[in-house]
């Protein structure tokens, strides 16, 4: 029977270093088969809306979220099929008509602020990591980031991260964390991230792995 991939996940709250973990792994890895699918491109298309309608939605509520295509995609990727995984442009928040096609791999790193609150994609998992960094330094990426990188104006990253981002990240991201099998704290830790690598390459050369 063809071994069922290694599915990792990694969650934590905004701005916490999960894209940095996830992508320190794969870049130590360095191994063709291997895909990271964003929790965060599966956001619900809200092109139907006005502009400033969209603005309005709560994106750290697990509704914003189109999670069972997400379930899908993976079920597609462990059955040796590839997905066509969406594309959401944050500066309008629409979802864009083409999407990334991934690949099947012997390893899968899911990413998202929200991933262990949904039972179906934490039981895809083999691995859940919660990255646990200070609210202070969440705060401070989030803004230069959605400035930067969002095209967004203080006052609306502010507005929106003690509107919605702060009141979800206690309802439902930081409860999540009790589902975590590892814990990485202040975004970036080599030694855990060492050892995480070490496990995935063990799981590559074939070492035991339960499948499911």
């Amino acid at each position: 029977m063809k071994r069922k991939p290694l599915i990792i996940g990694v969650a934590g709250g905004t701005a916490s270093g999960k894209t940095t973990i996830a992508n320190a792994i794969m870049e130590s890895i360095n191994h063709p088969q291997m895909v990271m699918i964003q929790h965060d491109a599966y956001y619900k298309d809200a092109s139907h809306l006005p502009l400033a309608e969209r603005a309005k939605i709560n994106f750290d509520h697990p509704d914003a979220l189109e999670t069972d295509l997400m379930v899908k995609h993976l079920r597609e990727l462990i059955a040796g099929r590839p997905i066509e995984m969406p594309v959401y442009d944050f500066s309008t928040h629409a979802r864009l008509e083409k999407g990334i096609v991934k690949k099947p791999a012997k390893v899968i790193i899911i990413e998202g602020i929200l991933i262990f609150c949904e039972q179906a994609l934490r039981e895809l998992m083999d691995v859940r990591i919660f990255v646990d960094t200070d609210s202070d330094l969440r705060f401070i990426r989030r803004l230069k980031r959605d400035i930067q990188e969002r095209q967004r104006s203080m006052e609306s990253v502010i507005g929106q991260y003690l509107g919605t981002v702060r009141p979800m990240h206690i309802a439902f991201v930081e409860p999540s964390r009790k589902y975590a099998d590892i814990i990485i704290p202040e975004g970036h830790n080599p030694v855990s991230t060492a050892m995480v690598v070490t496990m995935i390459r063990q799981r590559l050369r074939g070492g035991k792995n339960d499948d499911r």
